[in-house]
């Protein structure tokens, strides 16, 4: 079967490589599509150790059953395969399991290829009227489904009362946007730095914005939750100046370092600060079925390419060039 093989630092290439085996309690699914993520691009800077090349890359994948008894269903993967008699999975915590693999680090090959091995119980069926494309957009909404969950569950006030700004306008901070609308966000804006990105997020889901560090910028201590999709040294000054007392940020960026939260404005005005890691499983059902009701917008954020123009596909978004908030590549 033909791959998108991460072979080094800043290198891409098509490869052949062997038709996946499935194990007693997986199936194989035939890649329909599949979304380039951040921790791809990542990986393909040479910055993730977890992730060594040669590796296929890859984990956000919709397509249709090829092996065993559900052969022939369309169905969205979710990547996190963890042990289901792991404590932390039987408290229903199964994204902080010790033992979770994610598809696209070894052991198990991602799926930027024509086809992929995931355990049974890591596929979600999808309506006959849900395009394969919003199928595969299921992963990354569901990172901010639960991302903008947490933040819902610390508030002190209902999301139609609160003021929310996201930042960031890539694919987690809009899809975080449209889950907080979704779960009743009125006072809701996104910061993002790309003007294209900023056009696309106006045009396509009607989401204001507004670029970090103008006049525009949210007022000091004047926003309830702040969602940090970027996760770099600047936006955690600007989520610790805007949260208002009492506040809530949840920092669902990965970026590298560690500074520009402002700890003694989190202490002497209670902001609650917490992570977001990835979703539980019924963040990721309840994901698919918002997706599958229309309840999360047009979902037109997206632009599609070959699988054999991956290599090109991750040089634009490297370049800035790509204005949609995600890429597709079709096997």
């Amino acid at each position: 079967m033909r791959a998108l093989v991460y072979t080094g630092p800043n290198s891409l290439e098509i490869r052949e490589e062997d038709f996946p085996t499935p194990r007693t309690d997986e199936v194989v699914v035939k890649v329909e599509a599949v979304g380039i993520c951040g921790s791809d691009m990542h990986a393909y800077h040479g910055h993730d150790s977890r992730r060594p090349a040669p590796l296929v890359l890859g984990h956000e994948a919709a397509g249709r059953i090829v092996s065993g008894s559900r052969t022939g269903e369309r169905v969205t993967v979710n990547p996190l395969v963890v042990d289901p008699n792991c404590p932390y999975a039987i408290d229903g915590r199964w994204h902080l399991s010790p033992t979770r693999q994610i598809l696209s680090m070894p052991p198990r090959p991602g799926a930027f290829a024509e086809y992929v091995r995931v355990p049974e119980r890591n596929v979600e069926r999808i309506p006959d009227a849900l395009t394969i494309e919003h199928a595969a957009l299921a992963e990354p909404i569901a990172v901010s489904w639960h991302a903008v969950r947490l933040g819902m569950e610390r508030l002190h006030i209902p999301m139609a009362a609160a003021s929310t700004v996201v930042l960031g306008g890539g694919a987690i901070g809009l899809a975080a946007a449209l889950v907080a609308r979704h779960f009743g966000a009125v006072d809701l804006r996104v910061g993002e730095t790309n003007a294209l990105r900023r056009d696309a997020l106006q045009r396509t889901e009607n989401i204001e914005t507004y670029t970090p560090g103008s006049a525009s910028e949210p007022a000091e201590s004047s926003v309830d939750l702040v969602i940090d999709a970027v996760g770099a040294m600047g936006s955690r000054v600007s989520a610790s100046r805007m949260a208002r007392p009492g506040g809530v940020i949840v920092h669902l960026g990965l970026l590298p370092g560690i500074d520009g939260l402002d700890i003694r404005k989190v202490t002497l005005q209670e902001i609650t600060f917490t992570g977001s890691y990835c979703y539980t499983p019924v963040d990721f059902k309840q994901t698919v079925a918002a997706i599958a009701g229309g309840h999360l917008g047009n979902l037109q954020w997206y632009e599609e390419r070959p699988l054999s123009e991956g290599a090109r596909a991750f040089a634009s978004i490297d370049a800035g060039s790509v204005s949609s908030a995600k890429v597709l590549l079709r096997p």
